[in-house]
């Protein structure tokens, strides 16, 4: 397997007139992994996707996809795929020619018939766009990225407007996806998604990466927390703490397991209960937080 990275971004600046974008962004997309681009609003990561997918000039700076300018539609579009927020199929069209159209404009060969199960839309082969609800009209957009499994595949907030089940399901397709080999890039507003399920993380902010690094390298930077209840009196408290807006008690550590037998070897000696404990590392939300904060 080759160890060149799939996507290349150095040095990236994109400007609208004034309005500095993306600003002398550099990362790098290994083969085979799930990156995910996450930011705040107007961090500029839709600027630097539509950059990478070939849909936009940078004003300075490279990017390369399987070593290629992403410009270069012949050599590198039939090899990736991607699920725009919505695509805009014609609503005339059945759900069975939008898939044939698919293959028409990326240039990829499959078996509608194979998409269509992948996308859980076999039942609704001879349906009209218009016909479909937003469920269905979003995993029709998925059909976009998987049609032809390219190499590489961009999700943009794969699962809005998807029930419980075809989250999952989209799911499943895209873990057998990466089994046999794609590289996925995400962006979603789903924080547990890209918590569970990428390799590495880049949180944009104002142009830049904040920071980038896996979920426990990024979780890492912020204290884990102890939240817990306590009855009304109570000998003082073995670490420093403060409340929350439901009252509990809230403990911020950097030495978790320390600092929890600590904890619980002062509620034992006191014989106080620690009502409705709860002990873990910060979430990815809390450090994104951190970033618009």
């Amino acid at each position: 397997m080759s160890t060149t990275p799939v996507i290349e971004v150095e040095r990236l600046n994109v400007r609208y007139g004034d309005f500095h974008a993306v600003k002398d962004l550099s990362f790098e997309v290994r083969r085979g992994e799930l990156y995910a681009l996450l930011g705040t609003n107007g961090a500029g990561k839709t600027s630097t996707l539509e950059t990478i997918e070939g849909h936009r000039t940078p004003t300075s700076g490279s990017v390369r996809v399987f070593g290629h300018q992403p410009g270069d539609r012949r050599l590198v579009r039939p090899r990736m795929g991607v699920m725009l927020q919505e695509s805009g199929f014609s609503p005339d069209l059945t759900v069975r020619e939008s898939v044939r159209l698919i293959g028409t404009l990326t240039r990829r060969t499959d078996d509608v018939d194979r998409v269509l199960d992948v996308v859980d839309l076999t039942s609704k082969a001879g349906r009209k766009v218009s016909q479909l609800s937003g469920g269905e009209k979003r995993r029709l957009d998925f059909a976009t990225a998987v049609y032809g499994t390219p190499e590489l595949i961009f999700l943009d907030e794969p699962t809005t407007g998807l029930d419980v089940q075809s989250r999952d399901h989209l799911w499943t397709t895209v873990d057998r996806l990466r089994e046999n080999g794609a590289t996925i890039v995400l962006t979603t507003h789903y924080l547990e998604e890209a918590q569970e399920r990428a390799d590495r993380i880049g949180l944009m902010h104002e142009g830049t990466f904040h920071r980038e690094g896996t979920v426990s390298e990024l979780t890492r930077t912020l204290p884990a927390v102890i939240r817990f209840s306590l009855p009304p009196t109570v000998p003082a408290l073995p670490l420093q703490a403060t409340r929350d807006g439901d009252g509990k008690v809230v403990i911020e550590t950097f030495g978790l397991q320390k600092d929890l037998h600590i904890l619980l070897s002062w509620a034992q000696d006191n014989a106080v209960e620690l009502r409705d404990l709860e002990a873990g590392p910060t979430r990815l939300d809390n450090v994104f937080r951190a970033i618009s904060g």
